[in-house]
């Protein structure tokens, strides 16, 4: 039941704490645009991370996009599809254009769907983000398949 459930405003330094106490397989993201969480009373029980484009071809050529970094919960139900839809309003409320996430192979995307998204694109598994161009220390898991989502208003 959702109806003792609430939005709440939560800093980034709490939310990245949030995500490396909840989350599978990601940790937190080093920086945001907006944070948000979802609260049960006075308790936090998850929290969205919404910052800028990862990849540069969507920063340069998709306009006012956000991407929601990451989500977690604690596990309390329908926290997820709260989260992801206030993620919506809060962008389209800021007159961003656009909404976009990832899933990885193996996650439903209920939530995403719950909350009005819609898949755009299967992106085949990569070895990660080190290229000899730009050393990078791999921060997550790596030779997944993703799921592209968007929202539009």
């Amino acid at each position: 039941m959702t109806g003792d459930l609430r939005i709440v405003p939560v800093d980034l330094k709490h939310a990245q704490e949030f995500v490396t106490a909840h989350h599978r397989h990601h940790s937190a993201p080093k920086g945001h645009k907006i944070s948000l969480g979802v609260a049960r009373g006075d308790v936090l029980v998850g929290v969205a991370i919404l910052g800028r484009p990862t990849s540069r071809v969507i920063q340069a050529n998709w306009g006012y996009t956000l991407e929601v970094k990451r989500t977690a919960t604690d596990g309390t139900r329908n926290a997820n599809s709260m989260l992801y839809g206030a993620c919506k309003r809060v962008a389209f409320g800021l007159g961003y254009e656009r909404l976009i996430t990832y899933t990885q192979e193996g996650e439903t995307g209920a939530s995403l769907r719950a909350a009005g998204f819609r898949v755009l694109a299967q992106r085949p598994p990569r070895g990660g983000w080190n290229m000899p161009s730009r050393p990078r220390a791999e921060a997550g898991p790596t030779n997944i398949t993703r799921t592209i989502w968007e929202a539009t208003p």
